[in-house]
């Protein structure tokens, strides 16, 4: 039977936000929102965080994660690819006896409204379509045929240049952009391609953009701070 191990990257140190996976949203550890949505959605056989850090060890415990190894030093850096952390982790899975046709859900702890009831989806995606992988997506703000790069002569130039600024946005191809929430891929395909979104073998899991923030600045941390403050309002 093939398994879902459910993986949270969490390395302790953040440029934009000082330990920022452990910051508080809403009365919780960042980390917190995404263990509880993993938890609740039942569909992982396993629940590891991957950090170097012993504080964001024993928080993630108390949580309800588990955390069977510590991370080197050398894979918690600024500059640590997603896919060597994976690596690392899978090298443990294998050991562990999963096999390479199991799935690995990498939820990132920055993705904090991503909900439990997303995680399901995104893996029905992946059991009915058998999928190599699945990634979720969303409308982004701003369409790419409507963006511009500053040229070395500091003026604005079209990105696309086949599109005309004037372009109805309802004219132009409807668009999707990774938001970091939910990546499920198998074993195997990461380990050959060592990518988590291998061509021609990824479907999509649209979320909406009011679930899609990622938290990498301040502003992005109030903002979901926000959203909750909203959503509690409404339910109470």
């Amino acid at each position: 039977m093939t398994e879902i191990i459910g993986l949270i990257p969490a390395r302790a140190g953040s440029k934009g936000i000082p330990g920022k996976n452990i910051k508080i949203l809403s009365g919780k550890p960042l980390i917190a929102w995404t263990i509880e949505a993993a938890l609740r959605s039942k569909t992982c056989s396993r629940l590891i965080v991957s950090t170097e850090s012993e504080t964001v060890k024993k928080i993630s415990q108390e949580w309800g994660a588990e955390v069977p190894f510590i991370r080197p030093q050398h894979l918690a850096s600024d500059t640590t690819t997603s896919i060597s952390v994976i690596n690392h982790a899978i090298e443990y899975l294998l050991n562990e006896g999963f096999k390479e046709s199991d799935y690995i859900l990498l939820l990132q702890p920055t993705s904090p409204l991503r909900n439990e009831v997303d995680i399901q989806n995104a893996i029905t995606i992946g059991q009915s379509k058998h999928a190599i992988a699945v990634i979720s997506v969303t409308e982004p703000q701003y369409h790419p045929c409507k963006t511009h790069i500053i040229t070395p002569q500091g003026v604005l130039q079209r990105f696309f240049k086949n599109h005309s600024d004037n372009e109805r946005r309802q004219n132009l191809p409807t668009t999707y952009a990774e938001n970091g929430a939910i990546y499920l891929n198998r074993i195997s395909s990461l380990t050959e391609e060592q990518t988590f979104i291998p061509e021609n073998k990824t479907h999509p899991y649209i979320m909406p953009p009011e679930r899609s923030i990622d938290i990498d600045t301040p502003w992005d941390l109030h903002l979901a701070e926000l959203i909750l403050k909203d959503q509690k309002e409404v339910y109470e």
